[in-house]
């Protein structure tokens, strides 16, 4: 897969996000359906008008692409939206398979930059996606275009701003004792939780998209807070993985939590439920999963509150950071027989009042406005001071030159947790995977 490039300056201030790209979506539901392709047709001018949407889930809570595309049909009666759910661990293959067969959905949901299987640069390449209008190119977060698309094309439009870090039940955290506030107390607490059949995260082990999104938040304290650039340099051949003492720390912390009993016993062989059901119940207090979780997970837990935090830096060091980008997208099929339907779709939700019942939805950040939003208070008080004062940046894998590096350190981490690999091994697989 050929390298893209991308002009990335990391810390900004909260009215001019990066976007970036993530291989998990927020936790959302339903059960895997039929894979339909693009059915019926359509009209721009009145008539019947039908097309089919395909996006990613993880447990049995609503999608919030599924409910925005709900509402459209409500205020949108002479229009039909079959849904295609496909289970986030597999839908970047899935995805791929149905773009080369001819038989995916009209409206697809990916993800910028090129880091992972459903990013839309190496969609483009291959030539699956078409070409979207300016209510597209209105909601680019600033520096972002050459993410979205190549040529002053853009092929996917912004759905939301999310936070990747921690997100935690406050509620469970005040029962034992508070939040740790660094990576020292952390381990201490760790152990306490352990021994009374808790844990203080809650892991999909078996699940790379979550052991990835991990090991990239481990690195934000270690690598990317220190460095922003880091990705840049070792694009340049200036650096490597396995050379970087902040990658290496980052992947060694991931056996500083196992065997301080961090994880839920079992963690090797859990799936997303591990997180939901752990999380929800309070069993365990935190996750590494998509800051919009948070609404999802408050509304099923029954009276637990929930937050966003950022990782915990190490004591003294002043690295406190998070990930914050444009991380989903609408793209429409460049094979699709509905173009029509699907771009009026499109045109809709793109309008404020659309993007700003998205993120309400999905408990996530609005793609516009962001520079008059409120911090305090609410889920994401406990990050707030970061976003104001710059210390954020996009999730390090929009820069990698292709989703084979993410994958070695998804599956790498895997290894880690079972015992089968060490982080040198790990970090090595990932600069094989960059320079192949």
């Amino acid at each position: 897969m050929k390298s893209e490039r991308l002009d990335m300056t990391q810390h900004r201030r909260y009215s001019g996000l990066k976007v970036g790209a993530l291989a998990v979506p927020t936790v959302a539901a339903l059960i895997l359906t039929g894979c339909s392709a693009s059915t019926g047709s359509s009209s721009s001018s009145g008539g019947s008008q039908e097309f089919s949407l395909s996006f990613a889930t993880s447990n049995t809570i609503e999608s919030p692409f599924q409910v925005l595309a709900e509402n459209y049909m409500k205020s949108h009666p002479n229009v039909k939206i079959t849904f295609n759910p496909q289970p986030n661990d597999s839908y970047d293959q899935t995805l791929r398979t149905q773009l080369q067969a001819g038989n995916a959905s009209d409206v697809v949901v990916t993800s910028p930059g090129s880091g992972t299987g459903r990013s839309i640069l190496p969609l483009v390449q291959a030539g699956f996606l078409e070409p979207l209008d300016d209510a597209a190119k209105q909601l680019l977060p600033e520096g972002s275009a050459s993410t979205f698309g190549t040529d002053g094309k853009v092929y996917g439009q912004a759905t939301e701003i999310t936070i990747s870090a921690l997100v935690s039940n406050e509620t469970a955290a005040t029962a034992a004792g508070g939040f740790p506030a660094d990576f020292s107390s952390l381990q201490q607490q760790c152990k306490a939780l352990e021994s009374s059949g808790k844990s203080l995260f809650a892991l999909a082990g078996s699940a790379p998209p979550n052991t990835g999104l991990m090991a990239m938040s481990l690195a934000a304290s270690r690598v990317y807070a220190e460095d922003p650039k880091w990705n840049d340099k070792r694009a340049a051949k200036e650096a490597t993985f396995a050379g970087s003492d902040g990658w290496k720390s980052a992947l060694e912390a991931v056996n500083t939590l196992k065997d301080a009993g961090c994880f839920q016993k079992g963690a090797a062989g859990g799936g997303f439920d591990a997180i939901t059901k752990g999380l929800a119940s309070g069993t365990s207090v935190s996750g590494f999963i998509p800051a919009p979780s948070w609404k999802q997970l408050q509304s099923a837990a029954g009276g637990s509150q929930f937050a966003v935090r950022p990782f915990p830096a190490e004591q003294g060091s002043g690295n406190s950071y998070v990930f914050a980008s444009a991380n989903y997208a609408f793209s429409i099929n460049a094979a699709s027989k509905n173009k029509d339907a699907a771009k009026a779709f499109l045109d809709w939700a793109a309008q404020p009042e659309q993007t700003k019942a998205f993120a309400e939805i999905d408990g996530a950040l609005p793609v516009s406005g962001l520079d008059k939003y409120d911090f305090d208070g609410g889920a994401y008080k406990n990050v707030g001071g970061l976003m104001k004062d710059g210390k954020y940046g996009p999730l390090p894998n929009i820069q990698w030159p292709n989703s084979a590096v993410y994958d070695a350190l998804a599956t790498g981490v895997q290894g880690i947790i079972t015992g089968q690999k060490s982080p040198d091994q790990v970090l090595q697989a990932m600069d094989a995977a960059w320079d192949q």
